[in-house]
């Protein structure tokens, strides 16, 4: 399998966080993904900019990303008050098993 085989196409997609548009090179699979994640960037960093009357978009963009970087690791530990993420995909990996198995089972 050459290289060309394996390459991953892209395309620039152009985001819009606090009225600034940047251009992205994201996998074309991905583009819906990265416009979802723009806009929630958009939200918090704006929701930040109201609440804190903080005017340097610098500073707004390091509090949005502290604060989706907690909630994240909130998230993940299983502090938010429901399971790990870990935990979470175990239980669904269990699930999908156990479906493949009856599969299984159906087909003998």
């Amino acid at each position: 399998m050459s290289p060309a085989d394996t390459a991953v196409e892209t395309a620039a997609v152009t985001i819009r966080v606090l009225d600034k548009d940047y251009q992205v090179a994201c996998p074309v699979d991905e583009r819906d993904a990265l416009l979802n994640s723009a806009r929630f960037l958009d939200s918090k960093m704006r929701e930040i900019r109201e609440n804190r009357k903080m005017v340097g978009t610098d500073r707004v963009a390091v509090m949005a990303a502290l604060n989706i970087a907690h909630d994240l690791l909130q998230c993940e530990s299983g502090k938010d008050g429901g399971p790990s993420a870990k935990t979470r995909l175990r239980s669904l990996q269990a699930k999908v098993e156990a479906a493949i198995s009856r599969g299984r089972q159906l087909e003998l």
